[in-house]
């Protein structure tokens, strides 16, 4: 029994020290376990509102020395009322057609991609993704994955261009964002603001508590737009804590559940 339940809980590793893409100067590391088994799942949700993120096969989260900009942060869907400004969004894309389907890639979705990355995050980590990476990144997954593809309403309203996609996963407690894109042709319609408040409407709709939006650092210019998710939490050391207006924290509550478990560089 014993033998059964330690092949039960997955070993963490470290991995070396890189550049980090946020902070100048500054060397990123990771922890990481593989999602395995018919546990993959749970295991997941756990890590998840401990911190983690999902990739493929792989739970990680930041470990670096010296330094914790890096804050996991999720919406708290319930209590979310969206302001003037994101009001006016929705409706503004209001002619487009949401249909979630299996997490199975496309060469349509690989296009709009390969656009994406070349015009917001050129010379990237992911810039020089190919098909077959993409495919593995939305179908390797061993837990509920959903793709939700945007497409654009044409004359008659049937559903024309793909122009926005995210990859999710369904938790117990929430829906975790792993991966966003959009044409960036339309930015005017800020799609990823508009994608994070269609996840929160699900959220709603499915009575779940949380949207996962990964990591915030304070005062990173590609992370600022987490934070005008209020209300917002963050994974601090004393648990899950309310972001307040002034980006502090407050209203403290219970810790997530951190399994304990065997850990190896």
């Amino acid at each position: 029994m014993t033998e059964h339940y330690l092949s039960r809980l997955p070993q963490f590793f470290l991995t070396p020290g890189g550049s980090c893409p946020y902070l100048p100067g500054k060397v990123e590391r990771k922890v990481f376990a593989r999602l395995m088994g018919p546990h993959a799942g749970s295991l997941n949700d756990a890590l998840t509102q401990s911190g983690f993120r999902r990739s493929q096969m792989i739970a990680y989260r930041p470990a670096c020395d010296g330094c914790t900009a890096c804050v996991s942060v999720r919406v708290i869907a319930g209590e979310f009322q969206p302001g003037r400004t994101m009001r006016r969004m929705e409706r503004q894309n209001a002619d487009l057609i949401r249909t979630v389907v299996p997490p199975e890639a496309t060469r349509e979705q690989f296009t709009l991609l390969q656009r994406y990355l070349a015009s917001r995050h050129s010379g990237g980590g992911m810039s020089d993704m190919g098909l077959f990476d993409y495919v593995a990144m939305v179908e390797e997954t061993p837990i509920d994955t959903i793709l939700i593809e945007y497409r654009v309403k044409d004359a008659d309203g049937r559903a024309g261009p793909l122009v926005a996609c995210a990859l999710s996963d369904v938790l117990q407690d929430g829906l975790s964002m792993v991966y966003s894109f959009f044409d960036p042709a339309l930015s005017l319609r800020s799609l990823g603001t508009y994608m994070i408040l269609d996840h929160v409407r699900a959220a709603q709709i499915r009575r779940l508590p949380f949207v996962y939006l990964g990591y915030w650092v304070r005062g990173s210019r590609k992370m600022d737009y987490k934070s005008r998710f209020r209300p917002l939490e963050v994974l601090g050391a004393s648990g899950w804590q309310r972001l307040s207006e002034d980006a502090g924290y407050e209203q403290s509550t219970p810790p997530a559940a951190v399994p304990s478990l065997n850990s190896q560089r």
